[in-house]
């Protein structure tokens, strides 16, 4: 069975999802690296960076789920200037909850286009995060993500991101790492 050949339209669609997955695993592999000056130079100046915090809600109640940034608590409600300043305390080496630094490994799956603009796309995926610190700390962060990113030139920037883990109690003891 065949089917019809892929428009134009088609292929330029699965480029740019392709381009916009090899963004998302350059990124991943920066913070795995510790990379953190080059990850912030991946952002744009007036970036929101949100993590709110889950809830358990009664069926139904889904509005409910999550705090909202800005008008309730989250885990991070950041701007550029706030990521910029954990990056440089994380840089000095004099930072309580990374000695000795932790072991990160960041997967990304299930990436989507949700809207695409002129110069804009906002960008679903999947993500776990896999932390090792001292002999036997370990944690698991898995959620989904949403994020808007700019073309500027020809690089891509993450204008927001919105993390949503798929847990309402975080078990692990700090959260220094960046998703």
């Amino acid at each position: 069975m065949t089917g019809a050949p892929p428009t134009a339209l088609q292929i330029e669609r699965l480029l740019l999802k392709d381009e916009v997955e090899e963004f998302l695993y350059a990124e991943a592999e920066l913070l795995d690296a510790r990379r953190y000056d080059d990850w912030l130079d991946l952002l744009t100046e007036d970036v929101r960076y949100v993590m709110p915090i889950r809830r358990n809600v009664s069926y139904g109640s889904w509005n409910r789920e999550s705090t909202q940034a800005g008008r309730d608590i989250c885990w991070f409600d950041e701007d550029k200037t706030t990521l910029r300043k954990r990056v440089q305390q994380m840089n000095t080496g004099v930072h309580w909850a990374e000695e000795p630094i932790s072991r990160v490994c960041h997967m990304v799956s299930n990436v989507r286009l949700i809207e695409v603009r002129q110069d804009e796309v906002v960008v679903s995926c999947r993500f776990m995060v896999y932390r090792n610190r001292q002999d036997d700390e370990t944690d698991f962060f898995v959620g989904h993500r949403r994020d808007v990113l700019h073309r500027i030139g020809r690089d891509w920037r993450i204008a927001s991101r919105e993390i949503l883990l798929d847990q309402s109690v975080l078990l692990a003891k700090n959260l220094t790492l960046f998703f």
